[in-house]
């Protein structure tokens, strides 16, 4: 809230009962009039020189775009920066599509009910049969935009199977989770390396 400034029917007025209080500490020296708050300045608006103006053209685009709204990194971000577990070698050539996956999986189409147990018991099986990969096929997801008053990721099972593979009853089985080479799905697929069975 802003003060206003008195007008002089009421600094005259304060005059009257200032002069008629009694003071409480009379030693103290005698306040001056309320004084009003300045006002603040105004920063002056920045003025384009003709040069910034000339720069720019009709059609053209702005510089850059700003950060996207998602804060967390992406999926595949997520999994390259996890620490390699396996063998390095066999990393490498599971990254490159060289190493055959001994079963597979495919979650596309699946509800996330009914695609975490179907996850589970395969993962599991597969590691009762001493198989070291797998592929797990979740599809890319479909951009649609359900109206809803929060965002909802595309690609429900892409997002949520990897989590699911680090988590209990898998994450003692499971040694590295890749997204999968073009050739076995990319980005719509991953390779699960499993530890070996004892």
């Amino acid at each position: 809230m802003s003060r206003r400034r008195l007008n002089d029917e009421e600094v005259a007025l304060w005059k009257k009962v200032a002069e008629t209080a009694e003071r409480l500490h009379p030693e103290r020296p005698r306040a001056e009039l309320p004084k009003p708050k300045p006002k603040p300045m105004k920063k002056p608006k920045a003025h384009h020189s003709p040069a910034d103006l000339e720069m720019f053209q009709v059609g053209s685009k702005a510089g850059g775009t700003g950060a996207g709204h998602s804060l967390a990194p992406s999926i595949s971000e997520g999994l390259r920066r996890d620490p390699v577990q396996m063998d390095a070698k066999q990393y490498g050539k599971m990254k490159r599509g060289k190493l055959v996956p001994e079963g597979r999986i495919d979650l596309h189409g699946m509800t996330m009910d009914k695609a975490h147990p179907a996850l589970i018991g395969f993962v599991q099986r597969a590691h009762a049969q001493g198989k070291r990969l797998v592929l797990v096929i979740t599809g890319k997801g479909k951009h649609r935009d359900e109206g809803g008053p929060i965002p909802v990721r595309y690609g429900v099972l892409k997002h949520n199977v990897p989590q699911w593979l680090k988590m209990a009853p898998l994450n003692h089985i499971v040694m590295q989770v890749q997204e999968a080479h073009i050739s076995h799905g990319g980005s719509g697929a991953y390779y699960v390396y499993l530890r070996r069975s004892r």
